[in-house]
């Protein structure tokens, strides 16, 4: 049987919740992905590891920035598009 959309979604924020629920430290349970999204934007500004690592963190700090600026515009001209219609 094929679940719509809206009941798998309603599953997985059950799941999500009881995962949480179990879970004592948050903090290290999401470590590795904080982890990750910091080398993405390294990888991104340095992917060869020349740059000193202070002069690569100042570096992958500012395209973290950038990344989320883009998001909130785009977020932001979605809201207006669909304001106007």
């Amino acid at each position: 049987m094929r679940k719509s959309s809206t009941a798998r979604s309603t599953i997985a924020r059950i799941a999500a919740n009881e995962r949480w629920a179990k879970t004592e430290d948050r903090s290290a349970a999401t470590q590795p992905a904080r982890d990750a999204m910091a080398r993405k934007f390294e990888d991104q500004v340095d992917p060869d590891r020349v740059l000193p690592a202070a002069e690569r963190a100042k570096r992958a700090e500012n395209a973290k920035r950038a990344h989320y600026q883009r998001i909130a515009l785009k977020s932001a001209q979605a809201r207006r598009a669909k304001k106007s219609a």
